[in-house]
């Protein structure tokens, strides 16, 4: 009985070491095939830039490629919702700013994700400020010399290029009109770069965006940047004043950049991930090209990040609130 067994067992075996070793084989793959990495804005734009920027090096520290998947619309929500629906097998991710991830959700009834729920923290690596520029088609050099040229040349109104609808830069177009007795309006974009497109064409005259999306034109002279949110004047430009000090106090608690991934995601993935960000924004290079860019490069771990996110949703939840903005 016993001998005519053998076979069949060790036929069982044999199979459960096949099966054992395909379903290895196929969670290698998982972690080790192409990884997109999903940016909510159009290319062009500053977060398409650092997105890519990090892409470049990950795909050395991850022993494979890194693809920017760009899904524009809705201020990074189209992003978000494919990111809700994806595997949490370790091959998307979203790397985004503040705006998805904690504005969003407290301006729209029904985004269609749930930061809380539908994703986790994986590495937060950098914080940047919201700045005002104005077009070189405008004689204006300083915020003053700003609103002077509202008053007179635009008889006390102006429009004001945002990258989204219900952003923090939109309720910053409001509050600087309230703040200079002028009647601002948001315009909104899809996006940072068709703003500057517009920008850049002077058919705007001003937007609020993130330094990251002014700076280049800045630089280049083309567009000027006018004054940065923030309690600190920002390393790359140090000549340019913050609110704060031009008498707009309440805005010192300052975005952030952070990657998540879809909720399920195992804690190796994340902190293989994580830790892949944390060597590529330590090189030399990259963290003197993030900071070129306007951002301040700074390491959060998972626990970090959420606990950022979380703080900084909270934050701005009373400055809407107090604002009389309806959830749409």
């Amino acid at each position: 009985m016993i001998r005519t067994s053998l076979p069949r067992l060790a036929g069982r075996l044999v199979k459960s070491i096949a099966l054992g070793a395909f379903l290895l084989g196929g969670l290698a793959q998982a972690q080790t095939g192409p990884i997109k990495l999903l940016v909510g804005f159009p290319p062009g734009g500053g977060t398409d830039a650092i997105a890519r920027t990090l892409a470049d090096k990950l795909k050395d520290q991850l022993g494979t490629t890194v693809i920017v998947e760009n899904r524009a619309g809705a201020g990074g929500q189209i992003a978000a919702q494919v990111l809700k629906t994806a595997a949490p097998d370790g091959t998307t991710f979203f790397l985004t700013h503040d705006h998805t991830i904690s504005i969003l959700p407290l301006v729209v009834k029904n985004p269609g994700f749930d930061p809380a729920r539908d994703f986790v923290s994986v590495v937060g690596f950098a914080t940047f400020v919201n700045a005002l520029a104005v077009s070189g088609g405008t004689p204006a050099r300083s915020m003053n010399d700003y609103v002077a040229w509202v008053r007179k040349d635009g008889a006390g109104k102006g429009s004001v290029g945002v990258p989204a609808p219900a952003s923090v830069p939109e309720f910053l177009v409001k509050l600087i009109g309230q703040k200079y007795a002028i009647d601002l309006q948001a315009a909104p974009y899809r996006g940072s770069a068709p703003m500057m497109a517009d920008m850049l064409g002077n058919q705007i005259n001003a937007g609020v965006a993130s330094i990251p999306d002014f700076i280049e034109n800045h630089k280049a002279g083309k567009v000027r940047v006018v004054a940065v949110l923030g309690a600190t004047r920002q390393a790359a430009l140090p000549d340019v004043p913050t609110f704060a000090e031009l008498g707009l106090a309440g805005f010192e608690d300052i975005p952030y950049y952070g990657i998540f991934a879809p909720a399920g995601t195992s804690r190796a993935v994340i902190d293989r991930f994580a830790e892949a960000v944390a060597k590529v924004i330590a090189m030399p290079d990259v963290h003197e090209r993030l900071t070129a860019m306007g951002l301040t490069v700074a390491y959060m771990s998972p626990q970090q990040l959420a606990s950022r996110e979380h703080a900084y949703a909270q934050t701005w939840a009373r400055i809407i609130k107090a604002s009389g903005f309806q959830a749409q």
